[in-house]
């Protein structure tokens, strides 16, 4: 009977992907998502030990309503599987400057959620929403907050402080804090095993790259400075979201052009990145097939977005010193082999030297070397933020 079982639940505004993961071995024995909640379509896809299955969920489905399908239905149907689940981790994207690493879930900690919950709107009070629903149907398990800021706390005063009157960050915390963290510890920690390197005497430049999409200077294991800032939208081109831009564009937009603040908020967060730019899609799989097939918008977002990243992969040799290698993960990184060609050869002056056959190869789940023997390494490694969270949900609930 394992004694490393977790249930780790991930609750976005309108989803929730789950698994059931070793926190040993990173096996999951259960995956899956429910998605599109509140809509006639709302659904759960999952997978035991490999099979798939799938179910409509109905119209009034949330986020505690799918929680108790996961409860009353799957594990039910893998009674000695749940029976071994020894805690509850709960991926949660802002945890302020309070929390620094993972904490077991209290009254305390649930007010401290809630109090980062304006900066990060569309996701803290999802996770919040969560965290009651599995503490509901979980009553005498443990539930564990695993932060994804959290891995940023070490960057320092200069990397994080806004150009701004200091009392905003003294009085207010405004500052930048960065996301994805644990998907950043993973695959530094990862980059040194595969360099044959200590975490300690490892510098990488690790690009998450999806839907949202951050890029971390990592030196020595700890985060020294982080694209995204204070909320999710800052810095690199995302699918729907603009990243960096001149912030008098809002008043512009506000004073001359009439927008209202909520639709200047729409317009950054969900209009604009590849989607905006493309006037096609925020799906890079759809970007790429309309670069392929000449359509202009496509192609301005492709290189847009290729060189917004490989400029602040650039700048971020500066808080390293030395680079050892840079890191793709997150749907995009993992899977487009054309988006990763473009970046490293805008990066020539580092000597990156890209072997085609090899950045063909490391796709779809596959990892591995894409730079000629040589040459500065790039390499590619699939993320695992449920791994981590699981592995921090024991050692927690253990010490």
């Amino acid at each position: 009977m394992s004694e490393k079982l977790v249930l780790v639940l991930n609750c976005g505004s309108s989803s929730l992907k789950f698994a059931v993961i070793d926190a040993v071995s990173g096996d999951d024995h259960i995956s899956g998502l429910a998605e599109c909640f509140g809509l006639e379509d709302s659904r759960i896809k999952w997978k035991v030990n490999g099979a798939k299955n799938e179910a409509k969920l109905g119209a009034f489905t949330a986020h505690r309503e799918a929680v108790e399908y996961i409860v009353n239905n799957i594990l039910a149907d893998q009674p000695e599987l749940a029976a071994q689940i020894q805690a509850i981790g709960h991926r949660i994207v802002h945890g302020g400057e309070k929390y620094s690493r993972s904490v077991i879930i209290n009254e305390d900690v649930i007010s401290g959620i809630e109090d980062c919950a304006s900066l990060a709107p569309l996701h803290n009070p999802a996770h919040l929403i969560g965290i009651r629903a599995a503490i509901a149907s979980f009553p005498s398990l443990p539930q564990v907050a695993v932060f994804d800021t959290a891995f940023h706390q070490t960057m320092p005063e200069h990397a994080y402080i806004y150009a701004l009157p200091y009392k905003l960050y003294r009085e207010h915390g405004i500052r930048r804090y960065g996301m994805h963290g644990t998907s950043h510890l993973f695959v530094s920690r990862e980059a040194a095993k595969v360099l044959n390197q200590e975490v300690a005497d490892t510098n990488v430049i690790v690009a998450h790259l999806g839907n949202g999409a951050s890029v971390t200077a990592v030196k020595g294991g700890k985060s020294v400075d982080t694209s995204m800032g204070l909320t999710p939208l800052e810095g690199l081109v995302m699918g729907t979201r603009c990243g960096d831009m001149d912030p008098s564009i809002i008043y512009h937009l506000v004073n001359q052009l009439g927008y209202t603040i909520d639709e200047v908020n729409n317009l950054l967060n969900k209009q604009s990145g590849l989607l905006g730019i493309s006037e096609l899609t925020n799906d890079c799989r759809g970007i790429e097939d309309g670069y392929k097939d000449g359509h202009k918008g496509a192609t301005l977002a492709l290189e847009i977005f290729c060189y917004r990243l490989a400029k602040y992969i650039a700048s971020y040799t500066v808080p390293l010193g030395r680079l050892d290698a840079v890191v793709f993960t997150g749907g995009i990184g993992e899977n487009s082999d054309i988006i990763r060609a473009k970046v490293l050869e805008m990066l020539a002056i580092f000597n990156f030297n890209v072997n085609e056959e090899k950045n063909l190869a490391a796709r779809f789940g596959k990892d591995g070397v894409i730079t000629e023997e040589g040459s500065t390494v790039a390499m590619v490694i699939p993320t695992n933020e449920e791994w981590v969270i699981a592995e921090d949900a024991i050692k927690l609930i253990k010490a």
